[in-house]
């Protein structure tokens, strides 16, 4: 009776059969259970495929909206090692997924492709996303197409809000590495004579970011940016076994990584010079660095004499001969770790002003010209307003770079007074012998009193007041003729207008970039004359004024630059994404520009200032640039 009335709630004759359809299976096991487990019956289909699901809400699962599975990726490898992927799209969309056919004994069946990790539906029909850089037929090529730039209203209305976000704005908290730049430059104190604070100060030596060092052949050490001989004694002795080492299987060290620190090896003669650097810079660049120090210690010695020391006495302490050039060092060393377009670009930069206004300083330095002078030279906040050389003589930017770092950086010759004679060697010009330079600072002589509240010139803020003329000869008697060259052409300047002229341009400053191309979303940019051997940029102010900012500034600039210019590099263009800035380098046979903008800046904007910065040098390249100078 239980069992009728269950039949007849279950669904009447149809459940009876399947009733006894499991009886008659359950009969053949109990008789033939051997024969049962010899040919097992198929699977019966899944009830899915036989008819629909009557439950509410199935007319939903022929069409999925949320369905995940693999799609298929696409991988690229470039020459460099590294590889990009893209997104293949399915051949037809998921509504067109499933199709209705009809089965042979009347009924219907969806037809689909069953994937091979078992999922119903196929592989392809599963949501896809919408991004502009998944399309259908698609390559690698088209992620770098305008439709990049495409997004949707809301996205559009917070970049509005967000583009004034100015480039290393953010802070990174997982970059670390300059987190202590501030305190790069303080000085180390010396090890007492107990040893007491060994430990303290092994520390503070260790966290600088930035070391050189210099030492003779023989292990005697000659110079360091930080610490003091006690304390540096025993690296020095270490670097000169490992470098003898290699000297000794003729294979000279080049340089070497321990950990994110990198070590640089250059030889010349009888000293070695070591970088280490923490700041990401690439060889070439170090390496650059370290010759002109190298370049300073000729400078004040010249080849032939450093080269007799080390013939007649190996173990020469050259520390005695250099007494009292170690600050011409240490600024020039600071100068590199502040950053400096200069070194970075080899390069010089000038001041910019009319060209007519430069042909008149040209002329006035041409007429007042003493026979014995060699070059002459106006230079104004650190850049060139004006030179004067023979014909077949130019002036290297290395040389430039060296006197730069002795009038304006060091500070020595400043605080000797508005007046100085100088003997100096140009190893670019002639590395065996010196040259003469009267030097007289022209802001000092008109403006004693605001001298001598100004800060010493070893501050790089006021290098920015200082205008000077530069006189060099080859004749160390010469000092009285080059004075009174001196006193002709400052008086001829005050008289045609041509002193106020430069003064009103250092006082002016350098422009800004939205001066420079108003409404740019570029922070700041490098342009570099190939040609001329010069450069030029905006003003570091707002953005970069302060040492963080502008070592960030730099260490982007030395990463596009050691990019641009790799052994086997053939970029001619280069657009660099992080999440603090964007940037682009872009070099030519006529000029090499690096430009950085906010993190929220679009590509098109950065060409588009990239182009107007361009276009902006052209029309005022022979304000900008010294195009050919005055000879005689």
């Amino acid at each position: 009776m239980n069992l009728e009335e269950h039949n007849h709630d279950s669904g009447g004759t149809g459940s009876l059969k399947t009733e006894g359809a499991a009886s008659g299976d359950i009969k053949v096991e109990h008789n033939g259970r051997q024969e049962a487990e010899e040919s097992r019956p198929p699977l019966p289909p899944r009830p899915s495929l036989l008819k629909p699901t009557n439950r509410p809400g199935s007319a939903y699962a022929s069409k999925p909206t949320t369905g995940l599975s693999s799609i298929d990726i696409q991988t690229l490898s470039f020459p460099d090692g590294s590889r990009g992927t893209f997104s293949t799209p399915a051949s037809r969309s998921v509504s067109e997924s499933v199709s209705i056919s009809a089965a042979s004994g009347g009924q219907s069946t969806p037809s689909r492709k069953i994937s091979r990790n078992g999922s119903d539906f196929d592989d392809s029909a599963s949501l896809m996303s919408y991004a502009p850089t998944l399309r259908a037929n698609g390559d690698l090529a088209s992620l770098l197409d305008d439709g990049l730039n495409s997004q949707s209203a809301a996205w559009k209305l917070l970049s509005t809000q967000t583009e004034s976000v100015n480039a290393f704005e953010a802070v990174d908290y997982e970059d670390i590495s300059l987190v202590n730049f501030e305190s790069e430059f303080d000085e180390i104190e010396a090890v007492d004579n107990k040893g007491v604070n060994g430990e303290e100060v092994l520390l503070q030596w260790k966290s600088k970011l930035k070391h050189y060092l210099i030492l003779s052949s023989a292990g005697k050490p000659i110079y360091s940016r930080h610490g003091d001989q006690n304390l540096i004694n025993g690296y020095i002795g270490i670097i000169q076994t490992i470098i003898s080492f290699f000297q000794g299987a003729n294979d000279p060290l080049m340089g070497f990584t321990a950990g994110n620190t990198r070590f640089v090896v250059t030889i010349a003669g009888p000293l070695y010079f070591v970088a280490i650097s923490k700041l990401g810079e690439s060889d070439t660049q170090l390496r650059a660095q370290l010759e002109a120090l190298y370049m300073q210690i000729l400078s004040t010695l010249t080849l032939p004499t450093l080269t007799q020391l080390f013939t007649n006495r190996p173990n020469t302490d050259l520390r005695r001969p250099l007494e009292g050039t170690e600050i011409l060092l240490s600024s020039l060393a600071d100068t590199f770790t502040k950053g400096s377009p200069t070194a970075l670009l080899s390069a010089l930069e000038c001041l910019k002003i009319r060209k007519s206004q430069r042909h008149v300083i040209n002329n006035t330095l041409l007429k007042a010209r003493t026979d014995k002078l060699l070059y002459g030279l106006v230079v104004a906040g650190g850049r060139l307003v004006s030179v004067i050389r023979p014909k077949r003589h130019s002036l290297h930017p290395s040389d430039l770079l060296l006197i730069f770092n002795m009038l304006f950086e060091a500070g020595s010759v400043k605080a000797g007074g508005g007046e100085n004679w100088i003997p100096v060697c140009l190893p670019g010009f002639n590395n065996r012998g010196y040259l003469y330079m009267y030097v007289s600072f022209l802001s000092a002589l008109d403006d004693e009193e605001e001298s001598e509240e100004r800060p010493s010139t070893a501050n790089s803020s006021s290098r920015e007041d200082e205008i000077a003329v530069l006189l060099i000869s080859a004749d160390k008697e010469s000092f009285y003729d080059l004075k009174q060259m001196r006193d002709d052409v400052v008086t001829e300047l005050q008289k045609n207008g041509s002193m106020e002229i430069i003064k009103t341009a250092v006082r002016q400053g350098r422009p800004s970039t939205t001066d420079i191309v108003p409404g740019t979303p570029l922070r700041h940019f490098l342009y570099k004359s190939r040609a001329n051997v010069q450069f030029t940029m905006p003003s570091l102010s707002p953005h970069f004024s302060s040492p963080l900012a502008r070592r960030k500034l730099m260490t982007l600039y030395h990463n596009l630059h050691a990019s641009t210019h790799a052994k086997h590099s053939h970029l001619k263009v280069l657009h660099c994404v992080s999440r603090d800035s964007i940037s682009l380098a872009w070099t030519t046979p006529l000029f090499e520009l690096y430009c950085v903008a906010g993190p929220n800046a679009s590509r098109a904007g950065l060409a588009q200032g990239a182009n107007k910065v361009i276009q902006w040098v052209k029309r005022e390249e022979e304000r900008v640039f010294i195009i050919g100078g005055a000879v005689f």
